[in-house]
């Protein structure tokens, strides 16, 4: 006997195209104690043994292509995992592939085709379930319906209700069941209650999103009563933070497991935080590198785990079933090409040639679309988010201006959320303006007169710099005074203000709604103009941009604060 249990990747060069080539080899065990089994355990047991082999990704974010460097990719994830299934099926075990959620958001040739490609990679790789993300409601709820049904697997949610008929029902299917062997595995799906505020506003109000503690302790009552499962696997997307200390976040994976009776659930497979869980000891992060051992977490007698981001790993979880109870023999993180943009030290996956054939004409469409020029700007236009959200500035200014001219608004109003790359100096492509507006909101147009104007922008103009609710205006002079929280506007469009005129101003619908928390406009009239599509025409019909001529300066001026540029910070 000893205490130790081996969670060792290979890494010399030769045991290391084996990971690729045989899809890691054998699995590996540790000696006999209460955490592992006793490696001749399941050859001893025979039959009774039950093998099971869980492999996860979580936070695909759009990654469906392998990136400039050769990195990850669903390809090369489908050469490896395909070999791990046949490694494993031929010493009589099973395999579920598993996902953590967040399918969509992240790379423009994804986010123009609302993740087709990456969805049908997911069938290609033959997903038995995945969890719903909090970045699935980033598009309309009949998008994201429209993404189920491409799925040919579940998507797992057991805290997310939609109201049909005046009654709240599950949006999503709470469990999947699965036989293993003659075993009954239970997998319950959760979702970060946090949805409903960091969703977008307009897609997620008419949804409920339950704590998803409660929500499991109900799942695991009605299991208990119903199905009777051997075992039950949490598949959530709720983040995993160190010793359950969660911060501004809702709480995780930690936390749920401490909230449960021991033994109550085996294993969590999660996503969200967007980091490998990999431990030093029972509750620090261990600091690892590709190819590094790595222990996942254990809390109350679960084992949580999590692969990082973007197909970077394959997690490889091998669990033995003996003698009533589930060991778990064997963990690792596998890297798909993945070297942190370094040179790769293990002999590189091959892709998938059936995978490129699946998603190389979404890729030449997204490519099509995304390299068109659009127009010229003379010099940087800056987004980078610690300017954006502390001072009201060019860019800002010129995404405001084109989203009114689109709607034909008097002013306009930009979160500085809604602003997350810079453009470079020269062309500006279709691409450059996805990557600085990635999110599709659609912008609303919202009519007031001048009285209730000046309450409705003390509320916005005086956010907090340094958050993403930071306003950027466009046609619009007036004076904020911090302290008080009012404004004096002096001229709207061009025009001398006049508190009994009626003015409209164009804001992203996600404002509208309440996002960042300004104030919900219940008059606002949604468009089906999406905000970066507004930003293209612009720069179409304005081919040569020059911030150099003033036409981009704000006018707002702060009064009553510690800095020139903007309220609090």
């Amino acid at each position: 006997m000893n205490d130790s249990i081996n969670f060792n990747l290979v890494t010399s060069t030769h045991q290391a195209a084996r990971i690729v080539l045989l899809a890691v080899g054998l699995t590996a065990l540790a000696g006999c104690n209460k955490e592992t089994v006793d490696p001749q355990a399941c050859a001893q047991a025979g039959d009774e043994c039950v093998k099971l082999t869980v492999l996860h990704t979580n936070d695909h974010h759009g990654r469906f292509w392998a990136n400039d460097k050769g990195e990850y990719g669903m390809a090369a994830r489908k050469t490896l995992i395909d070999n791990i299934r046949e490694q494993v099926t031929s010493e009589g075990g099973q395999v579920l592939l598993l996902s953590g959620g967040d399918i969509n958001t992240g790379v423009p040739e994804s986010d123009l085709q609302q993740a087709k490609p990456d969805f049908l990679g997911m069938n290609l790789l033959a997903y038995d379930a995945m969890a719903v993300g909090n970045h699935e409601f980033d598009n309309p709820l009949d998008v994201l319906d429209g993404q189920r049904e491409l799925a040919n697997f579940p998507m797992l949610s057991a805290n997310i209700y939609r109201e049909v008929n005046g009654q709240w029902q599950s949006y999503f299917e709470p469990y999947k069941l699965f036989t293993v062997g003659d075993l009954k595995l239970a997998i319950v799906g959760l979702t970060t209650e946090q949805t409903a505020q960091i969703g977008n506003p307009e897609y997620v109000k008419k949804l409920r999103f339950t704590p998803p503690q409660i929500a499991m302790k109900n799942a695991l009552s009605i299991l208990k009563h119903t199905e009777k499962p051997d075992i039950v696997f949490g598949l959530t997307h709720m983040g995993h933070y160190e010793n359950g200390r969660h911060g501004s976040n809702t709480p995780g994976d930690v936390l749920l497991a401490r909230s449960l009776r021991k033994g109550q659930l085996d294993a969590i497979i999660g996503g969200h935080s967007q980091n490998p869980v990999c431990m030093a000891d029972k509750n620090q992060y261990a600091v690892i590198k590709p190819g590094d051992e790595c222990r996942p977490d254990k809390q109350n007698g679960t084992w949580i785990m999590q692969a990082h981001e973007w197909g970077k790993y394959v997690g490889r979880a091998d669990f033995e079933y003996v003698n009533g109870k589930l060991y778990l023999a064997n963990y690792q993180l596998i890297p798909v090409n993945y070297a942190e943009g370094k040179t790769l030290t293990t002999e590189r996956i091959a892709e998938d040639a059936d995978m490129i054939e699946l998603l190389r004409p979404y890729q030449q469409q997204g490519q099509e679309i995304l390299n068109e020029v659009l127009g010229y700007t003379q010099s940087k236009l800056v987004g980078d988010r610690k300017v954006v959200r502390n001072q009201i500035n060019e860019l800002g200014v010129l995404i405001a201006q084109a989203q009114s001219r689109e709607v034909e608004a008097d002013f306009g109003i930009l979160n500085s959320g809604g602003i997350r790359a810079s453009i470079a100096q020269g062309p500006i492509s279709y691409r450059d303006v996805l990557t600085v507006q990635p999110f599709a909101n659609l912008l609303t147009v919202t009519r007031m007169q001048g009285a209730e104007l000046k309450n409705y922008l003390a509320s916005v103009a005086t956010q907090t710099r340094g958050s993403g609710g930071f306003a950027h205006f466009s046609d619009i002079e007036m004076t904020v005074d911090c302290r008080r929280s009012k404004v004096e506007i002096a001229s709207v469009n061009g025009k001398a203000f006049d508190i009994n005129q009626y003015y409209s101003f164009s804001l992203p619908s996600y404002n509208a709604s309440g996002g960042n928390g300004y104030p919900v406009l219940k008059n606002a009239k949604v468009t089906d103009i999406v905000d970066a599509d507004a930003l293209a025409q612009y720069l179409k019909q304005h081919d040569q941009i020059n911030i150099a001529d003033g036409t981009y300066q704000h006018k707002v001026t702060f009064v009553g604060a510690d800095t020139p540029y903007g309220c609090g910070g």
